[in-house]
C-alpha cells in the first residue's frame, strides 16, 4: 500500500475453520486486502436448537480460545459477536470500513440457507462478498458420473474422486506477518461453555486448536497409519487419527489430511504391502467423508428423509425404554454398551463401535435412525450434519449402501472379532472388569457361582439383555420387507463393497 493510498480491509468471516494455515478464504482474503479483520458470530438461531447444544458448543469454544491465541501472537485478534450474523457483520464492516466480507462455505442445509440470506444482506449494503472451497477437498458437482449426476454408490465415486489431480496445501509463508496489520474492533468475550448451555465433556479426547490438531496428524502419519487398515477396527487400541473433530471445526485441513498421508505413502517400501494398504485405507476415510458431503448436497432432505424412499414406510417401534437403555450404555450387551459410555466420557466413539451401536438401535432394538442420529449431533464432538446423517442412513439400510436391509450386525460376534479380549469392554464397563473372557461377551451366561467370582450379578451390578438378539433380527427382517414390499419404488442400487 502506498502512502496517501485509502487502505482496503476486509472481514474474515470464521465459521468453521479455527486454523490459520491452508486456510482458503484467509489466504484470499490476505491476497486482496491491507488488513484482515477476523470475526466470529455466535449465531442465537443456531445455538438454541436442542441437536447443537452439546459439548460440541464447548469443544468449538476451545477451539476459539486457541485460535485467537494464534492470532495474538502476531499483534491480531479475533472479534466475537452475537446475534444474527448478517446484522453483526454488517456491523463491523461499518466500524471498520471493511470493504466486504470472505468465507469458507458449508454444506447443511441450514448453512447455505444463512450463507444466501447473509450474502444477500451484505451486497444490498454495497459490500463485496466471497465465499470458498475449503473444508472439502472436492465439492458437490467437481466430479459426477457419465451420465452428469451425482454419485449414489461410494466405490465409484472413490474411484473418480482418487483420479483427480489434487489441490496443494496453501504456503504458510508470511500468513502470519500478513495478520499483524489488523485494527482494534471491539469484541465480546469468548463465553465459557456454561454461559451458552452446553456442558464440557468430562474426559475430551485432547486440546482443541490447529496445533494440537497437527501434532495429532504428523504422530499418526509417523508410524500408526501403516498399522491403520489392521487396527481400524480394534477399539481397545489406538489405531485411530482420532482426527474427526478437528476435521469438523476446521483446525486442520482435508488437503493436510490428503498430502500426510501421501507423503507417508511415499515413505513406505513398495514391498511393505502392509502398510501401503494401511494408507490406501485411511485416505479411503477421507474419500467416504466427502462422498457423504455430495451426497448430501444432492439429497439436502436427506437429514429428515430415508435417502431410499421404499422404506419410508417402516414401522419403527420407538419404544422409549429402549431408547433411553441404549443411550444410556444399559443394554445388556457389552460392546454396545462400552461404545455409549465412551460417547458419553469422551465426544468420540471408535467407527467400528459407531457401526455397531448403529445397527443395534435400528434393527435390533427397532428405533427410528434419526432418533440416534440426533443423538449422536448432541453428544459427539466431530458431529457433522453430512457424515453423521450417511453414516447413520447406511447403518439402517436406508442411504446410500447397496448392501441388502438384510445386513444386521450380532453384537455379541462383533465384539468377539473386533474386541476379543475385551479390552474395550473393561475399559468402559469396570463392572465387567472380572468377567473371564469366556463371558466377557454374554456375561448372562454365567452361573450364580461365576458372578459371585467376577463380582458382577446379572440384573444388579450389570443389566441382563434388554432384547434377543436372534428374535429380534426376525423381527427386524419382517419390518424391512414389509416396507420394502408395500413401497412403489422397485428401482435397484448398483452393487457396491460393504465398506462396515
Amino acid at each position: 500500500m502506498k502512502r496517501g493510498e485509502p487502505v482496503r480491509r476486509l472481514i474474515w468471516w470464521v465459521r468453521r475453520d479455527l486454523r490459520l494455515d491452508d486456510n482458503t478464504a484467509l489466504a484470499a482474503a490476505l491476497d486482496d486486502a491491507d488488513e484482515i479483520v477476523p470475526v466470529f458470530v455466535l449465531d442465537d438461531r443456531l445455538l438454541s436448537l436442542p441437536r447443537v447444544r452439546g459439548p460440541r458448543i464447548a469443544w468449538m469454544l476451545d477451539g476459539l480460545r486457541a485460535l485467537n491465541a494464534d492470532l495474538c501472537r502476531y499483534e491480531s485478534s479475533l472479534v466475537v459477536r452475537r446475534g444474527d450474523p448478517a446484522q453483526a457483520l454488517l456491523a463491523v464492516c461499518r466500524e471498520c470500513g471493511a470493504h466486504g466480507v470472505y468465507f469458507n462455505r458449508d454444506y447443511s442445509r441450514f448453512a447455505t440457507q444463512r450463507d444466501q440470506r447473509v450474502t444477500r444482506a451484505l451486497r444490498d449494503a454495497g459490500l463485496a462478498v466471497s465465499s470458498f472451497k475449503d473444508a472439502v477437498i472436492y465439492e458437490a458437482g467437481e466430479r459426477t458420473t457419465a451420465q452428469r449426476k451425482q454419485y449414489e454408490v461410494y466405490t465409484p465415486f472413490k474411484n473418480a474422486w482418487l483420479a483427480l489431480p489434487k489441490p496443494g496445501v496453501i504456503p504458510s509463508e508470511g500468513v502470519r506477518e500478513r495478520l499483524k496489520r489488523t485494527p482494534h474492533i471491539a469484541s465480546l468475550p469468548i463465553p465459557s461453555a456454561a454461559e451458552l448451555g452446553s456442558a464440557p465433556v468430562p474426559h475430551p479426547i485432547g486440546p482443541a486448536g490447529e496445533r494440537p490438531a497437527a501434532n495429532r496428524l504428523d504422530a499418526f502419519a509417523a508410524g500408526p497409519i501403516y498399522a491403520y487398515g489392521e487396527l481400524r477396527n480394534r477399539p481397545a487400541q489406538d489405531g485411530s487419527a482420532v482426527l474427526s473433530p478437528y476435521l469438523r471445526w476446521g483446525m486442520i485441513s482435508p488437503r493436510q489430511c490428503y498430502h500426510a498421508a501421501m507423503r507417508a505413502l511415499d515413505a513406505a517400501s513398495d514391498t511393505d504391502t502392509q502398510a501401503r494398504l494401511g494408507v490406501y485405507a485411511w485416505i479411503g476415510e477421507l474419500v467416504w467423508r466427502e462422498f457423504f458431503y455430495q451426497l448430501l448436497a444432492a439429497n439436502p432432505s436427506s437429514t429428515t428423509h430415508n435417502l431410499r424412499r421404499r422404506f419410508d414406510g417402516l414401522a419403527w417401534e420407538d419404544r422409549p425404554d429402549w431408547l433411553e437403555a441404549w443411550a444410556a450404555g444399559r443394554t445388556g450387551y457389552p460392546i454396545v454398551d462400552a461404545a455409549m459410555r465412551q460417547l458419553a466420557s469422551t465426544g468420540w466413539m471408535h467407527n467400528r463401535a459407531r457401526l455397531i451401536v448403529a445397527s443395534f438401535l435400528c434393527k435390533d432394538l427397532l428405533v427410528d435412525w434419526r432418533r440416534g442420529e440426533t443423538l449422536f449431533m448432541q453428544r459427539l464432538l466431530d458431529g457433522d450434519v453430512a457424515n453423521n446423517v450417511g453414516n447413520w442412513q447406511w447403518s439402517a439400510g436406508t442411504g446410500a449402501d447397496a448392501a441388502p436391509y438384510f445386513r444386521i450386525f450380532n453384537p455379541a460376534t462383533q465384539g468377539e472379532r473386533f474386541d476379543p479380549g475385551g479390552r474395550y469392554i473393561r475399559r468402559w464397563l469396570p463392572a465387567l472388569a472380572n468377567v473371564p473372557d469366556a463371558f466377557i461377551h454374554c456375561p448372562e451366561k454365567m452361573n450364580a457361582a461365576q458372578q459371585r467370582a467376577a463380582g458382577c450379578r446379572i440384573g444388579q451390578d450389570y443389566p441382563a439383555p434388554i432384547v434377543d438378539h436372534a428374535i429380534q433380527r426376525k423381527r427386524a427382517l419382517a419390518m424391512y420387507a414389509t416396507a420394502r414390499n408395500a413401497s412403489a419404488a422397485t428401482a435397484a442400487w448398483p452393487a457396491d463393497e460393504d465398506a462396515g
